[in-house]
């Protein structure tokens, strides 16, 4: 058993689900075992199903009604609405953060750059991602704009699961990276316009890399059963 601090209960609780969902540990369209994640973080149902709220607020999961939850599918419909959504989210992170991104943070993001690169050339894939998801969260940091921030967040949870379940052959990859030096490239000439068509491109190529993945659930909706 692996207990929780008494005061972080329903948000630890939520991230460990939520990891448990990324990794692969709890399925797409599975019910969520309440009983069993109550004894294994050692918690009461309460602040378990606060955390289930926390992670439907976040698309992770899908509450039924007096039925417990269970883990949101990935469907292409849900994919292509967030991603689309996503792409002029960052799109505009881009043309802000050429205008407010100060030198030292370009050159942070640089520096992001050069280690993921180091990976991609490794082809190891999961500190590749991580690198590169920090990227994005820096460009992002670097608009000046919390609004905009706090709602980037909150969305992309939903696709967290893409990059963990997305086995990325050279083709997809190799897109994937030349994006990323185009997006160095713009960021440091201040090209604010190119890096946001640059950007919302990217985000389309991700759409494309997950349903060659085979991650999206092509199947019709069933109800829960």
């Amino acid at each position: 058993m692996i207990k929780i601090q008494q005061n972080t209960l329903y948000g630890e609780a939520a991230a460990r689900i939520r990891d448990m969902i990324n990794e692969g540990k709890l399925l797409p369209g599975t019910r969520i075992p309440e009983k069993q994640l109550c004894e294994h973080f050692g918690i009461s149902r309460t602040p378990l199903r606060e955390a289930l709220k926390v992670l439907a607020s976040e698309g992770m999961v899908e509450l039924l009604p007096n039925r417990g939850a269970r883990v949101m599918r990935l469907t292409r419909q849900m994919l292509e609405e967030t991603y689309n959504v996503m792409g002029a989210l960052e799109g505009l992170s881009g043309e802000l953060a050429c205008r407010y991104a100060t030198e030292a943070e370009v050159a942070d993001i640089q520096a992001l750059h050069y280690q993921m690169m180091a990976h991609y050339q490794r082809r190891e894939i999961r500190p590749y991602f991580e690198f590169n998801q920090q990227i994005h969260d820096a460009i992002m940091a670097a608009s000046r704009n919390e609004v905009l921030k706090e709602t980037y967040s909150s969305l992309s949870y939903r696709i967290q699961r893409v990059r963990y379940s997305t086995t990325m052959i050279d083709e997809y990859w190799d897109q994937a990276v030349a994006d990323h030096e185009a997006m160095i490239e713009c960021l440091v000439a201040r090209d604010g316009e190119r890096l946001g068509s640059i950007l919302r491109e990217h985000l389309r190529h991700k759409l494309v890399v997950a349903a060659a993945s085979g991650v999206i659930d092509e199947s019709p909706a069933t109800s829960a059963t």
